[in-house]
């Protein structure tokens, strides 16, 4: 049987402060193939981001395994290899871009992080603001575009790198309605191009059940898998859906373990 593309082995972190022991993810199992698009869902503070940071290398892990194609990745007081990072490319909650370079620039640099040079990574660059519309803006300045067109460039940064995964920490947040729904679609039309491996995380209940194959679905104190629910809904996914009664019974499902959250109330 082929090994998951991504595998945590009941992982534990602990932060230790001067006063307290703080427990942010505690015994936290998953697989993940090759390919699938799944979603950790739950409420701030339930441990969502430290699972990824634990992931690629940012955090260690206090106690359990983490896996990559099967190679043990979260070694003690060892770096991350560089041939396994070059398997991640990490979206951020904002796009962070350097307001100093040009779009194109700001995309770029993943190539010199891992000392990409050549004909066919500038291509690579040529073809992703092609993908996402920005291609007339690659010589425009962060603060001359939308942030809609900033967070597309977030995304394409992540893989310009040609990355295996996708590690995406709501990465849509900080957008209106409109232009989170318009990016999700986006994002969709993306991985089906792509077939790269995603993993999304979100609070939105709506965004998960529309974007992804799974569901993982997180509690907290301490942050703990509570659930896990598989998404038996067709492809290609539309915005139409969410008033489907097979779109709403998932999310009916899904408000039932972590109850409905009020998103007016997280910043």
């Amino acid at each position: 049987m082929k090994e998951p593309k991504i595998k945590f082995d009941h992982v534990t972190k602990i932060f230790e402060t001067r006063n307290q022991s703080i427990t942010a993810v505690k015994d936290y199992s998953m697989e993940i193939q090759e390919g699938e698009f799944v979603a950790i869902l739950g409420p701030s503070g339930c441990g969502k981001s430290t699972l990824i940071r634990m992931l690629d290398g940012i955090i260690p892990t206090t106690s359990g395994d983490i896996y990559i194609d099967g190679q043990k990745v979260n070694h003690e007081k060892k770096k991350m290899p560089q041939e396994v990072l070059r398997k991640m490319g990490f979206i951020f909650q904002q796009p962070n871009m350097l307001p100093w370079f040009t779009v194109r620039q700001n995309i770029s640099l993943p190539l010199q992080v891992f000392a990409l040079k050549g004909a066919k990574w500038e291509k690579q660059v040529d073809e992703l603001l092609e993908m996402v519309g920005l291609k007339e803006y690659a010589n425009a300045y962060p603060s001359e575009i939308s942030g809609g067109m900033l967070q597309r460039a977030g995304v394409i940064r992540a893989m310009v790198h040609d990355p295996e995964i996708l590690l995406m920490d709501e990465p849509f947040g900080a957008l209106d309605e409109l232009t989170r729904e318009q990016m999700n679609m986006e994002l969709l039309d993306i991985w089906s191009k792509t077939g790269k491996t995603i993993v999304f995380i979100t609070h939105n209940i709506e965004e998960a059940v529309l974007l992804s194959s799974r569901v993982y679905v997180m509690g907290t104190q301490p942050g703990r898998l509570v659930e896990t629910v598989d998404l038996n809904l067709p492809r290609p996914r539309q915005l139409s859906m969410i008033t489907q009664p097979e779109f709403i019974e998932y999310r009916q499902k899904l408000e039932r373990f972590i109850g409905k959250i009020d998103l007016s109330k997280i910043k």
